[in-house]
């Protein structure tokens, strides 16, 4: 199956804020592959997607394993033969304070946010590569800034808690500007545009729902980045009002 639409894939798409990114981009005329690790959950989010008339289908795909990557991006390229945007948003949060986090207790969280950004990353570049105009989100957080967990008394300071999600959200921040740098200095991938970008501090279930914004208010910044024009930026952080202090 080939599309004049763009294609568009959304990780940890099955709930919250990659569910509402998911639908926003399907509202803009995309194409959208939902993913999702649980295949029936996945399906149940599309199925509801596609009955208020968008255009979605559910994907499996696991960023923390090797083959199910691999195994979406095989069923993305037989389906569509390119990608045109991926939202790499799935991510983990284990709350534990930062005193009593121990090496393996880091892993889990890497695992996910760093290494699983990259895993689909280096599986889906041969497909961004066919796209006139790919673009790369990078889900990021407020709380990955040095600006903000610097500013002593406040709630970044302090949450203690999120001691390696923080770092891990850090290292995502580094790594878009090290893909960008690097793509721009390919002739192949300088029409390739990566930027991270951060919701917010939005009500889902990685904070039991204390969130002050919504899930669609989360999702607009990485929706602007996904359909940002050939003349935006690349290698940047921003949320939805514009540029965030690394």
């Amino acid at each position: 199956m080939s599309s004049t639409k763009i294609i568009a894939l959304v990780t940890g798409a099955n709930k919250g804020l990659g569910l509402a990114t998911a639908r926003q981009l399907a509202e803009r005329g995309c194409t959208v592959l939902l993913g999702s690790r649980d295949a029936e959950r996945g399906a149940m989010a599309a199925r509801e997607l596609t009955e208020s008339g968008l255009t979605v289908r559910p994907v499996r795909i696991d960023v923390t394993d090797d083959t199910s990557v691999t195994e979406a991006a095989a069923f993305v390229a037989r389906e569509y033969g390119r990608l045109d945007v991926l939202v790499n948003n799935a991510g983990v949060l284990v709350r534990r304070l930062a005193t009593e986090v121990s090496a393996d207790d880091l892993r889990p969280e890497f695992e996910t946010n760093v290494l699983g950004m990259v895993r689909v990353v280096y599986a889906m570049l041969p497909l961004l590569r066919r796209s006139p105009s790919p673009r790369i989100v990078n889900v990021s957080s407020d709380s990955a800034t040095f600006a903000n967990a610097t500013e002593q008394g406040s709630m970044f300071a302090r949450s203690h808690e999120s001691f390696a999600y923080s770092a891990t959200k850090a290292a995502v921040n580094m790594l878009t500007v090290k893909y960008a740098n690097a793509f721009l200095d390919d002739p192949e991938l300088a029409h390739v545009k990566i930027n991270a970008v951060t919701p917010g501090y939005v009500a889902t279930d990685l904070n039991d729902f204390k969130g002050v914004r919504s899930t669609d208010e989360g999702a607009r910044a990485a929706v602007h980045w996904a359909m940002v024009g050939d003349d935006g930026e690349t290698g940047g952080f921003f949320d939805e009002h514009g540029r965030v202090p690394w």
